[in-house]
């Protein structure tokens, strides 16, 4: 590309961004387009009970072979080869990394619970306090009173 190009595309790249100033570019792709966070409670759980059964079955065929691995190492290291200690390492290094996933895993999971719990303590607290505030069952319903 030659510096005139160069320069020219410049220009046009800051005219693009001036003329979309004050406006969020149109977003692609499904959705409703009002940028509200919307969370589903059963998503929530479905995703926090795929990450534990991820969590499981990993730490369950991670350690399948971990025994025998470690025995072979040491059976080869203790007849003077080299590779025996190089196992080893290839042991511990497996061990350090499928406890990170099984922790992250983990982490995942209580994360989404605690995001659930905190969410419904939340929607029982907004509740409350619009049944305290209008003095009724239908109180609630009239939410969107306050946003006009």
């Amino acid at each position: 590309m030659a510096w005139d190009e160069w320069e020219q595309a410049k220009a046009r790249a800051q005219q693009d961004a001036a003329m979309r100033l004050n406006q969020v570019a149109p977003e692609s792709g499904s959705g409703s387009g009002d940028g509200d966070l919307v969370v589903h409670d059963n998503v929530l759980g479905a995703l926090g009970n795929l990450a534990y059964d991820l969590r499981q079955h990993f730490s369950t065929a991670s350690d399948h072979a971990r025994q025998n691995t470690f025995d072979a190492s040491v059976q080869l290291f203790n007849d003077g080869l080299d590779m025996g200690s190089a196992l080893t390492e290839l042991h511990d290094a497996w061990n350090t990394k499928a406890g990170t996933l099984k922790e992250a895993c983990a982490h995942i999971s209580n994360h989404l619970d605690y995001t659930r719990a905190e969410h419904a303590k939340d929607t029982v607290k907004i509740a409350t306090d619009m049944r305290a505030v209008g003095g009724d069952e239908l109180s609630v319903s009239r939410i969107n009173d306050y946003y006009k």
